[in-house]
């Protein structure tokens, strides 16, 4: 790679690269779209050669911007693994803890348990990451993950913590209007919320679950309604919508919903913690870790 070359410039291409958008990434990097613009052409003119093919839809990388897409790319997840090195050198707990997490365990679980784990670390500062899909831990923006299913990617370390269980639910309201379910066949006289988008790939198939049961032939009935993430399925339930097949400890937080049919649970899934292996000495990890298993011991205590 030639000499003299900005770092900063680089670090624009390379979101850029990312991003494939030079708006995406002047928002990923909180600059404006021009900034992105200028840097990447000077870029381009201090090596003498195009590492874009710019069209209406967005960039696409040049066989030279292929190779300093390689080359940056391994340079920024140095960069990341050195900071979180770095901030991690001393024994006390400290700096940023960037967990991602499923929207729903986060968004109803975790942030329940967090008091607890914040007032013991007043030096950890936690930033949460809600999304449904695998972030990949190997970029280092993110220190450690929760996930409903076993990693399949990267160098990881990986604790189970324990089993979810789940149920149906239901408001009163809807309850108070419809009555309530008398076996698994009976929802089918009832409207039912689904998850949506469950496209190839996806990993909350079990969330379908109240869809079947009671169906011998495994065919599914059709729901009143289809939302894509577990935490709105929740709040439609609580609305009066209908019956929902969820996640129990989502309910915990919740003062509108009542279990149907107590006697009949869904799909069960176990949940992990992951981080990257090259962050297997990170204090702050360790010590969110060590909350976390404490904290689920009824999980795994469980029936």
């Amino acid at each position: 790679m030639p000499s003299g070359l900005d770092w900063d410039k680089l670090k624009t291409f390379h979101a850029a690269a990312e991003t494939g958008s030079l708006t995406a990434a002047g928002d990923k990097l909180k600059i404006s779209q021009s900034a992105v613009s200028r840097q990447i052409t000077a870029l381009e003119h201090s090596l003498s050669t195009p590492l874009f093919h710019r069209h209406a839809r967005g960039l696409t990388l040049t066989e030279q911007g292929r190779i300093l897409y390689k080359a940056a790319d391994d340079m920024a997840h140095k960069a990341a693994l050195a900071v979180a090195t770095v901030k991690d050198s001393r024994d006390k707990p400290q700096g940023v803890l960037r967990v991602s997490t499923p929207i729903s365990l986060g968004s109803n679980w975790l942030t329940s348990v967090l008091p607890e784990f914040i007032k013991a670390y007043p030096e950890i500062t936690v930033e949460l990451i809600m999304e449904d899909e695998e972030h990949d831990l190997a970029a280092f923006d993110v220190d450690c993950a929760l996930r409903p299913w076993p990693s399949t990617t990267g160098d990881v370390i990986e604790r189970r913590l324990g089993t979810i269980s789940q149920s149906l639910y239901a408001s009163q309201t809807y309850l108070a209007t419809h009555g309530a379910p008398t076996s698994p066949e009976d929802l089918d006289n009832h409207a039912i919320i689904a998850f949506g988008d469950l496209t190839p790939g996806r990993r909350l198939i079990s969330a379908n679950w109240v869809l079947e049961v009671g169906r011998e032939d495994g065919t599914q009935r059709k729901p009143v309604l289809a939302v894509n993430n577990l935490h709105g399925i929740m709040r439609a339930a609580e609305a009066g919508i209908g019956i929902v097949g969820i996640p129990d400890y989502m309910v915990s937080m919740s003062r509108r919903l009542v279990r149907v049919m107590p006697q009949m649970s869904g799909m069960t899934f176990d949940v992990y913690f992951v981080y990257p292996t090259e962050l297997r000495g990170s204090v702050r990890a360790k010590v969110f870790r060590d909350f976390l298993v404490r904290v689920t011991k009824d999980w795994r205590e469980a029936p």
